[in-house]
């Protein structure tokens, strides 16, 4: 797993050329001091400061291609090791790049160059004939380098782990938001497809009759005037949701079966007679059950207003121990045995499936459509 490219600022440049500087500094200054301090080993000189640079120097390309800066570390370390210059803080720029380049998820890179210096070096040594290392020192040193290797992984878990988990709550927002827009988007269209329809049947009717009985227009146009009336402030009531405002917006209650009876009515002046009947024990249900019961009759109600040519409608409610039972049933006829599933039979399944219920769609005997609606309590 590599890590995301970094956009360049001011900042990240000041940072990718203080790391260098700084190991360049400690580098050189600290060589330097070994060899002071060594006087049996090689002397210091400009090739010796060339390979320390050269290591060092190459750290500032170590967020964006780290396994050449780690290969120019191993390559300058061992270099400088087997030209026996005093021991110093080379060690420095390969331990960093060494770490780096197994923590961003190049793990076998990262490995490979620690075996590659230490096979280098014990086996350079051999081949130089420079013994002056004992089993003891050749162990030791193999040991620190399993060490590095292993703290890095340790440090790369726990970044991956850090990764993963900032991925799974992302996306978990992403899923909630996703599912917040669906049930805004099923929201808008039982509002929209609802109060549409009875306007577009009303305007129909007016239509029909402003030339030869206008007395009997004005029911239509008022019926048209209160259902887009009420369209409107739903639609607001959505809108404001989406907009998450504070403005004290005039809206309505959460629709429930509370306002079924209102719903009847509505769908009444548009042509439809509907017939209600409740069985059980009527009582408060949870909001998002009591919305959902509500949207999938209005859908229901909604498609039989502008799909099926009936002329009644039957709403029968049944409270049960366990679930709401919702069935609607029209007098329409279609020779089609199945019905033909658009956005509002998919729209109200869904709200079902949602709540753990279920919701089924068939034709009666007489050609009628009836859906039935199941919500567990």
């Amino acid at each position: 797993m590599t890590e995301p490219v970094e956009v360049p600022t001011f900042g990240t440049r000041a940072r990718r050329v203080l790391l260098p500087l700084a190991i360049s500094v400690i580098a050189v200054v600290g060589s330097f001091g070994a060899s002071r301090g060594e006087p049996d080993r090689r002397a210091a000189d400009w090739f010796m400061v060339v390979l320390l640079l050269l290591g060092s120097v190459a750290l500032y390309w170590l967020r964006t291609q780290p396994v050449r800066v780690l290969w120019a570390t191993v390559i300058s370390t061992l270099v400088y090791m087997l030209m026996q210059y005093a021991y110093g803080p080379i060690i420095f720029a390969f331990v960093i790049a060494v770490f780096t380049t197994i923590r961003l998820g190049h793990r076998l890179a990262g490995w490979v160059g620690l075996i590659a210096l230490y096979v280098g070096h014990v086996g350079g040594r051999l081949i130089l004939g420079i013994n002056e290392q004992g089993l003891y020192q050749v162990l030791l040193v193999g040991t620190c380098f399993c060490v590095l290797g292993f703290l890095a992984e340790l440090f790369r878990a726990h970044r991956d782990r850090v990764m993963a988990a900032a991925r799974t709550r992302r996306e978990e927002e992403l899923r909630r938001a996703g599912e917040e827009r669906l049930r805004i988007a099923q929201e808008l269209h039982d509002v929209v497809a609802h109060h549409i329809s009875l306007i577009n049947v009303q305007a129909s009717t007016a239509l029909h009759l402003v030339d030869r009985q206008p007395e009997r227009a004005a029911p239509a146009l008022s019926a048209i005037k209160d259902a887009s009336k009420e369209a409107l402030v739903e639609l607001r009531s959505i809108v404001g949701v989406l907009r998450q405002s504070d403005e004290s917006a005039p809206r309505q209650p959460v629709a429930g079966l509370d306002h079924l009876d209102h719903l009847i009515s509505r769908t009444e002046r548009a042509g439809l007679e509907v017939h209600k009947s409740v069985h059980g024990d009527p009582r408060p249900l949870p909001t998002g059950l009591d919305r959902a019961a509500f949207r999938i009759v209005q859908e229901s109600l909604t498609n039989v207003v502008r799909h099926a040519r009936a002329t009644s409608a039957t709403v029968r409610i049944q409270y049960g121990e366990q679930a709401l039972v919702l069935q609607i049933d029209d007098n329409g006829e279609s020779l089609a045995a199945q019905p033909k599933e658009g956005n509002g039979i998919s729209g109200m399944r869904e709200r079902a499936t949602a709540l753990g219920g279920t919701l089924t769609a068939h034709r009666t005997p007489t050609g009628g459509l009836r859906i039935t609606a199941t919500l567990p309590l």
